[in-house]
C-alpha cells in the first residue's frame, strides 16, 4: 500500500526526479515523459468517465491499470520484485474491444473525433493514449522496456476508438471523413 504522509517533498526544485529504484533523473528524461503521457492519459479518461458513464466500470478499471504502467515505468531494469504489466491484462481489453465492436456497423471510411460529447471525450484520450504509446515506444529505443507496456497502450488506444464509436451509435451518427471535401 501507498502512504503519503507529505505532498511536497521539495527534491524535485532542481529539476529532477527520483524513479522508482531511487535513482535521480532530469524532469525531462524520455523515462520521466513517458510516465507523464500515461499519467495525462488517466487524467483525460478521468474526464471520459463523466461523460460516459456506461462504461465507467470499465474504463475505472482501465485507469488503474494506466497506474500498473506508469509504476512499470518508473523502474528501469528487469527487477522481478517492480510492478509489471502482464499480457493478461492487455489480453482483458481485446476482449472488451471484441465484445463492443461486433455491436458496431462495419466502417466505410475513417472517423472525424466527435460526434456525442462522450465520443469526443473517448477520441481525445485516443490521441493522447498513442502519444504516450510514442513516448514509450522511444524509450525503449535508449532503455529497456517491459513489451507489455507498449502492447497495453496499442490495445487500449483500440479499445477507446471502439467505446467512441459506440458512444456515437445511441443516435448521433460518426462523423465521416469526406475525402476532398472541401477542395476548390
Amino acid at each position: 500500500m501507498v502512504y503519503l504522509s507529505s505532498i511536497y517533498t521539495k527534491s524535485g526544485d532542481a529539476g529532477d526526479t527520483g524513479l522508482g529504484d531511487g535513482t535521480r533523473v532530469p524532469k525531462d528524461h524520455p523515462r520521466v515523459a513517458a510516465y507523464g503521457d500515461v499519467d495525462e492519459m488517466n487524467a483525460v479518461l478521468g474526464l471520459a468517465v463523466l461523460h460516459a458513464p456506461g462504461d465507467a466500470e470499465l474504463l475505472r478499471s482501465v485507469q488503474n491499470d494506466l497506474f500498473d504502467v506508469g509504476a512499470d515505468l518508473c523502474v528501469p531494469g528487469t527487477d522481478p520484485a517492480a510492478l509489471r504489466v502482464t499480457a493478461g491484462q492487455a489480453e482483458r481489453l481485446e476482449r472488451a474491444i471484441d465484445a463492443v465492436n461486433e455491436r458496431l456497423q462495419p466502417l466505410r471510411s475513417f472517423v472525424l473525433p466527435g460526434g456525442s460529447a462522450a465520443a469526443a471525450w473517448l477520441h481525445l484520450a485516443r490521441t493522447v493514449c498513442r502519444r504516450a504509446e510514442r513516448a514509450v515506444v522511444a524509450l525503449a529505443h535508449a532503455e529497456p522496456v517491459n513489451p507489455q507496456a507498449v502492447i497495453y497502450l496499442n490495445r487500449l488506444s483500440d479499445l477507446l476508438f471502439v467505446l467512441a464509436r459506440a458512444a456515437n451509435a445511441d443516435g448521433t451518427a460518426d462523423v465521416l471523413w469526406v475525402p476532398g471535401a472541401n477542395r476548390a
